[in-house]
């Protein structure tokens, strides 16, 4: 599960909710440009209600928390890195999805995907990374 998108794809990735390493860096982002606690602090692993959880339900709470806090969205952006599986074809509903969880338009959030050319854990395929950044206006 790669930013709300079933990637069809033999391995997967472990994690106690669904591991959807894309949708925890946009929440991290998110938290950090509003100066609100970590995704570790809010959905903790030690905690059961969150062992599956559906990453993008995780991140349409933080906008709220954002909200809350005073600020919309002005844009979002992504980069996974990963040797394999390639995104290309991906990229649009991950794109899509993550807007939707926003609650902002597609054209706010990018998304991009590049390797390690074989270098590091993500080369060898031993995981999934991901950045993001964003750009938080007060509301």
């Amino acid at each position: 599960m790669l930013a709300g998108v079933e990637i069809d794809y033999p391995r997967g990735l472990a994690g106690h909710s669904d591991a959807d390493v894309v949708a925890h860096a946009v929440i991290d982002a998110l938290l950090g440009a509003a100066g609100l606690d970590d995704i570790g602090t809010l959905f903790p692993d030690s905690d059961a209600a969150f062992a599956g959880a559906d990453s993008l339900e995780l991140l349409r709470l933080v906008m709220a928390r954002v909200g809350a806090a005073g600020w919309q969205v002005g844009n979002v952006d992504v980069v996974v890195v990963c040797q394999e599986p390639r995104l290309a074809a991906y990229r649009a509903s991950m794109r899509a999805g993550l807007a939707a969880a926003l609650g902002t338009a597609p054209e706010a959030v990018g998304v991009k995907a590049t390797t390690t050319e074989g270098m590091g854990f993500e080369g060898r395929g031993e995981g999934v990374a991901a950045t993001a950044v964003c750009l938080l206006e007060r509301a």
